[in-house]
């Protein structure tokens, strides 16, 4: 017999549903599973991975009140004066004229 758990699971969503909500790679999800930020998938059978969509749902809103309140970190903006491929041109330099061969 099978006994129900304390939390009842309403519905729950494979795969394919879950990256159609949250559009972020496979590793990506991985990644903040191992670390405690994203919901837990569990096996249906040995080759069926679910997550339960009231979970999903609430870590989206979640989400969504943390970017509002600027609690989430956003990353710096990448100083494109230090890269070595496309150099910047420094305000006010005129572009380099082309070469003509004659």
């Amino acid at each position: 017999m099978v006994t129900m758990p304390a939390q009842s699971i309403k519905r729950t969503i494979r795969r394919y549903e879950l990256r159609q909500i949250v559009p972020l790679a496979d590793t990506t999800i991985y990644e903040m599973e191992q670390r405690g930020e994203f919901p837990r998938r569990f096996a249906l059978t040995t080759r069926c991975v679910v997550w339960d969509l009231a979970e999903v749902e609430a870590w989206l809103t979640e989400r969504r009140r943390a970017t509002e309140s600027a609690e989430t970190r956003r990353a710096p903006h990448p100083d494109v004066r230090k890269r070595l491929s496309r150099p910047v041109k420094a305000r006010g330099q005129a572009p380099a004229a082309a070469s003509t061969a004659e």
